[in-house]
């Protein structure tokens, strides 16, 4: 079958391009931005990546479109696909109809972690010997892909709560019908689809009237936005996890950085992770990722043991370089909530060193202006902050940053942020760069110029 997808180079849909190939189809693929790792990762993989909506990339026509929810209504491919009547789906009921519907699904839901979480229950299941299949928002390191069919029974699928297609406005989460569902936190975000979390909590109701009886909801002990889903009905076993001595599952902190602790059963011990993650947030990802492994069968201490060797997700604290004694790092962060504990991290591993965040509010959340009263405390443990002005911005950004106290400096393009790096940072400085995109070519720009001041 041939296969054509609009909005290719998504995390997501770069994902199914991954899985349709290996199911044998033949694969293209058309989006407006194409760059790494998934441009990379899909080129690797033999697939036609085209630049742009042109109705010409739709000819000869495929047997099927699969659409990405990035394309709306006056696109020109999306015109051409529905004057022509080409049979077109969503990626996301393309899983459910291709490959979901005989395995048992293992789902991550939640507004933070779910590629991280994701990705640790996929490796501690490949490491009992299960060989998942899985979907990824991200490259998970341990595998050096995304996405990969794996042996039935078992699929693992970070389970997102944004809209299926122009067509179909329902989270993608509610294909999945998930047997093991890990509900790792909810807030508000989506602003641009979802009006309000009430919204975004339906949703969550709607993934939880899928899951069987005699299926798992992982979830934590302390968040209200997820018992008010609950409370409107479930039929499915809950295991909590969290702080209180009420949870299931709970960390003993060894270190400051919670680069060691004790997971805790049951109220007995189980054994220790030493790992290379850093964060409290993350010492709970685990917790839930054990939680859910355990449900298919794999011994906790199994799992423990396979996080030591776990190497997380691209893009997620990722040390991309150290130049001249200055460390880089790179982190999908673009919510206050996760700008503060990926910040609050990377302290605590650096202790009092200097830190230097720099942010492009690019998401449209934080366009619309939604998280501008929390932007400022999110930052605050950065020494210096450093933020991109995105275009045509319906809210002051110095005015919402004005509690950083002149820590904050704010420009207009990336070359100036570059020029500003390259004229303040010295070694021991740790510069951590926050994008949910590709942020014009900073990264590339910015290890250029400082390899170049440093004659590397």
């Amino acid at each position: 079958m041939r296969i054509h997808i609009l909005g290719i180079c998504g995390t997501f849909m770069g994902g199914i391009a991954l899985l349709a190939r290996e199911l044998g189809h033949e694969i293209s693929g058309s989006d407006t931005n194409v760059y790494p790792p998934m441009s990379t990762m899909l080129e690797e993989n033999g697939i036609a990546l085209r630049s742009g909506y042109d109705p010409a990339h739709l000819q000869p026509h495929p047997d099927v479109v699969i659409i990405g929810n990035v394309l709306s209504r006056g696109n020109p491919a999306i015109e051409y696909v529905l004057n022509h009547n080409l049979r077109y789906t969503s990626g996301p009921q393309w899983l459910a109809d291709h490959l979901l519907h005989d395995r048992h699904v293992l789902a991550v839901a939640g507004t933070h972690g779910k590629t991280t979480t994701t990705s640790m229950l996929a490796w501690i299941l490949e490491s009992a010997g299960l060989k998942p299949g899985f979907l990824i928002g991200g490259v998970a390191e341990n595998f050096g892909t995304s996405a990969r069919l794996g042996h039935v029974p078992f699929f693992v699928v970070e389970a997102d709560e944004y809209d299926s297609a122009f067509f179909d406005k329902r989270s993608k989460f509610v294909h999945y019908r998930p047997r093991t569902a890990i509900l790792n936190n909810l807030e508000y975000d989506h602003a641009d689809i979802f009006p309000d979390l009430t919204a975004i909590q339906t949703q969550f109701h709607h993934l939880v009237r899928t899951i069987p009886g005699d299926g798992l909801i992982v979830t934590p002990d302390d968040d209200a936005a997820l018992d008010a889903v609950l409370k409107l009905g479930c039929w499915t076993r809950c295991e909590r996890y969290g702080n209180s001595m009420a949870a299931s599952w709970r960390v003993e902190r060894h270190t400051p950085d919670y680069s060691k602790f004790t997971v805790i059963h049951d109220g007995k011990n189980i054994g220790d992770v030493h790992w290379s993650l850093l964060g409290e947030h993350n010492a709970r990802n685990a917790l839930a990722a054990i939680a859910a492994a355990h449900h298919v069968n794999v011994a906790p201490k199994l799992a423990i043991k396979s996080l030591g060797e776990f190497k997380s997700v691209k893009r997620r604290l990722e040390k991309i370089a150290e130049i001249n004694g200055v460390s880089i790092y790179d982190d999908f962060a673009h919510h206050p909530t996760a700008i503060k504990v990926t910040l609050a991290a990377l302290r605590a591993r650096v202790g009092r060193a200097r830190i230097l965040a720099v942010l492009e509010p690019r998401s449209n959340t934080m366009k619309l202006g939604v998280h501008r009263d929390d932007l400022a405390p999110a930052l605050g443990a950065a020494d210096e902050v450093i933020i991109l002005q995105p275009p045509n911005l319906g809210w002051d950004l110095h005015a919402a940053t004005a509690a950083l106290n002149g820590r904050q400096r704010i420009y207009d393009s990336v070359e100036q942020i570059v020029s500003d790096l390259a004229g303040c940072t010295k070694p021991g400085d740790h510069v951590l760069i926050m994008s949910n995109g590709d942020f014009g070519g900073f990264y590339k720009k910015l290890l250029d110029t400082l390899g170049h001041r440093s004659g590397g």
